[in-house]
């Protein structure tokens, strides 16, 4: 049956119907995955932040009469782009999946979720990435 509230039980099916939880160990395993999912989508965030900073030029770099995207249009397939291109697809679907987890309705693999994408923001986002991405968990592809 499909919950369409939140309800607090350690019998869980995420994601798969093979990922069931009849015990408190197999509910606490799914909830240490929960934890660290997250964490990972924060890094992966965090690699594409560092990968799009690779590709541009620096004030320094551009002379005085040529606009940034100008000095930046000529490598258009860099190894960068394509790596932040793979990070987007894999951050992308990660975040779909975290999505679809809290969707279970499940009170704890919500918590667990915001734990692991709080601890996720402290250890890996900075104040840089906040000005160039819009925040925490924007998955705009305009950049």
């Amino acid at each position: 049956m499909m919950h369409m509230t939140f309800y607090w039980s350690r019998e869980v099916t995420l994601l798969f119907s093979s990922w069931k939880t009849d015990s408190w160990l197999g509910y606490a395993l799914t909830l240490i995955a929960c934890i660290a999912a997250p964490v990972f989508y924060q890094f992966v965030e965090h690699i594409r932040y560092r990968l799009r900073q690779v590709g541009k030029p620096t004030q320094l770099d551009v002379p005085l009469l040529q606009d940034q995207k100008e000095a930046s249009a000529g490598n258009r397939w860099s190894v960068a782009k394509i790596a932040g291109g793979v990070a987007f697809g894999l951050s992308s679907g990660l975040g779909y999946l975290l999505m679809l987890a809290v969707m279970s309705f499940n009170g704890g693999v919500f918590l667990a979720i915001i734990l692991g994408l709080t601890i996720g923001y402290l250890a890996f986002r900075t104040e840089d990435d906040e000005e160039t991405t819009g925040g925490v968990g924007s998955t705009c592809a305009c950049a």
